[in-house]
């Protein structure tokens, strides 16, 4: 059974960082293009952001773009999320998931089947 286990949310000042981490158990993650998604109160879940396999080409929400980084590190099976100049907005929970590819094996928001089970940021002073 594929899983993903998410850890490093908490709460942080706005201006502040937190570290998202994102492993698997059961399979490589090195073999699927992973995206980390988030959901806050009474809003839909929205794609934050996602990074392909080949290449490790990534690709940001307007909203993050410019303050958080995703990476993956093949030798730990993990990807991370990395959030610098945390707003209140982004408060939620987030979530990984595997993802679908697209043109040029572009990662996409689209999920193929695999989340873990979430981890909430607050951003609150």
């Amino acid at each position: 059974q594929l899983q993903l286990v998410e850890s490093g949310g908490g709460l942080a000042q706005p201006g502040g960082s937190l570290r998202l981490t994102c492993v698997s158990a059961g399979f490589s993650l090195n073999r699927y293009a992973i995206g980390w998604f988030r959901q806050a109160p009474g809003k839909e879940r929205e794609g934050v952001s996602c990074i392909s396999v080949v290449h490790d080409t990534t690709n940001y929400a307007d909203s993050v773009t410019g303050r958080f980084t995703i990476s993956r590190d093949n030798a730990k099976n993990a990807v991370y999320l990395q959030m610098n100049n945390l707003k209140p907005e982004d408060t939620a929970v987030y979530y990984c998931a595997t993802v679908l590819t697209g043109v040029k094996a572009m990662c996409s928001f689209i999920d193929s089947g695999t989340w873990g089970q979430g981890t909430q940021v607050t951003v609150s002073s």
